[in-house]
């Protein structure tokens, strides 16, 4: 018998609850831990989660439209926009009028910005390491997960449609 809230240890057999059942609190729960791991690497950058992603998207093809960094990060505009103002802010990027669109906004980084991709160094390898997946596992997972939101996605959009229908 353990006191409350003491680990009883890796060989104490573990009570089954509900939400071991449910996929979507495995998601919830897995995204809070790969949060916390990604926690210290975050700080020392100043940025947060959201911020991380529209960075780790312009890293990857610098200069795109908002809309372009939406899809992406399957974002809605309202959510991604106060995002980039911060990120502006801190001046890590620019947001300027598309010469070829004056309705869209074209998103670049700052050289610092481009600077601060030399803190992720590491990152990917504390992950795995983490994780305690070899390589090979973890692609084949993000790829499960992936389908899974995409599924997941278009029953939705099939859904919401037909309500409002």
């Amino acid at each position: 018998m353990t006191r409350a809230g003491a680990d009883p240890g890796p060989s104490a057999p573990r009570e089954t609850r509900p939400t071991d059942m449910m996929l979507c609190f495995a998601l919830y729960s897995a995204s809070h831990a790969m949060h916390r791991v990604y926690r210290p690497w975050l700080d020392r950058m100043g940025l947060t989660y959201p911020q991380f992603l529209a960075m780790t998207a312009l890293w990857a093809r610098d200069g795109r439209l908002v809309g372009e960094l939406c899809a992406e990060l399957r974002l809605a505009t309202s959510t991604l926009t106060p995002v980039l103002k911060r990120l502006e802010a801190t001046g890590l990027i620019a947001r300027s009028r598309d010469r070829g669109d004056a309705r869209a906004v074209r998103v670049t980084l700052t050289d610092e910005g481009r600077a601060l991709r030399a803190r992720t160094e590491g990152l990917q390898e504390a992950l795995v390491e983490a994780t305690g997946l070899p390589v090979e596992r973890l692609v084949a997972l993000n790829a499960e997960v992936s389908a899974l939101r995409e599924r997941l996605s278009a029953w939705a959009e099939r859904q919401e449609a037909e309500a409002a229908a």
